[in-house]
């Protein structure tokens, strides 16, 4: 076995492997197998994502323009909502050319985010069009940047504006003396505040990791390196003024899809997918290796199944996602 297999009680990757859930599938192939996205079982497991499971069971749900449910209430209409449905679509991989998808992306950019700096925000704003300035919210910012840098509209100037209100305006402050004054800091206390709110520095962090290494500027730069610093004080799960205590117990509880939430799982890919390798990572490392049942799986324990327009997995059941995203983990960080 290799260095990073040798932490696992079992090779799950087989099961991974089945044709039952073909992003998670294709996901093994290309990152835990090491086949060419080229090869034809990547190119056939990447087809099956919008013939069989959760994709088509979302589209299938979609409006003509694009949304799903009632269009004003986009955000807010938790998690049936055209922004949800986008991420969820994102996180299985579909394809962002599809005339569907593309209409899903089209009404969230031209209704959710604001035309005056490029964040993204919780409602319309009836006068000028767009998503009003007054609700832009840091994590749905980063949800949506990274959903369309995932369905391929990194390249959009609309998605670039994005990146840049997350270069400008995303903080990593931890427990300052003097918060930030004036917009967008004063609306939302609890995402700025005297500490930044964990979710949406995570959030703001998982989109730029998303960027392309080599077409990442100066600024993308220099924010990945504040928000991995940022994560490492907090030794990914704990209280950075007291590393005896877990922050949030759930965030040890592993779960999928996370919408604006996240947990030491959804940390740890991101700073793995970076490249980062430190020893404050060690214990929620050691935490995700001991998660894992006698078959080398872990079980969905933490999830929003039944408020989802389609339920994904079963909760207290192995999760494929769950387990795909731990050995991504592992074989990174002990690459």
């Amino acid at each position: 076995m290799t260095d990073w297999t040798s932490h696992l009680r079992a090779d799950p990757t087989d099961w991974l492997l089945a044709p039952d859930n073909p992003s998670v599938r294709y996901f093994a192939l290309a990152e835990l197998d090491g086949v060419p996205i080229g090869d034809p079982r990547a190119v056939d497991a990447k087809a099956a994502i919008m013939r069989t499971g959760v994709v088509p069971q979302v589209l299938a749900k979609q409006e003509d323009g694009g949304y799903w449910g009632d269009p004003k209430r986009f955000y807010d209409a938790k998690y049936t909502g055209t922004v949800w449905q986008l991420m969820i679509l994102a996180e299985h991989l579909a394809d962002g050319g599809d005339e569907r998808i593309r209409k899903a992306c089209e009404f969230l950019l031209e209704h959710s985010q604001d035309l005056a700096s490029g964040g993204f925000a919780m409602h319309r704003s009836a006068k000028l069009g767009g998503g009003r300035h007054t609700e832009v919210l840091p994590c749905l910012t980063g949800n949506m940047v990274w959903s369309m840098i995932r369905l391929g509209w990194g390249a959009d100037s609309r998605v670039q504006r994005g990146i840049e209100w997350i270069t400008t305006y995303q903080r990593f402050d931890d427990a300052v003396a003097d918060p930030p004054q004036g917009w967008p800091y004063d609306k939302f206390e609890v995402c700025w505040g005297r500490h930044t709110c964990h979710m949406g520095a995570v959030k703001a962090l998982k989109a730029l990791a998303e960027t392309p290494e080599g077409e990442r500027s100066a600024d993308v730069q220099r924010t990945i390196d504040a928000g991995v610093e940022y994560l490492l004080k907090h030794h990914i799960h704990k209280r950075s003024h007291d590393l005896t205590k877990v922050a949030k117990p759930g965030w040890l509880r592993f779960g999928f899809p996370l919408m604006y939430q996240t947990d030491a799982l959804e940390i740890l890919e991101i700073l793995t997918r970076l490249g980062c390798r430190d020893s404050r990572m060690q214990e929620a490392v050691d935490v995700l290796v001991s998660r894992q049942d006698s078959t080398g799986k872990w079980t969905l324990a933490n999830t929003f199944n039944g408020r989802f327009l389609v339920d994904v997995e079963e909760i207290g059941k192995p999760s494929k996602w769950i387990t795909l995203n731990a050995l991504r983990v592992l074989k990174r960080y002990y690459a």
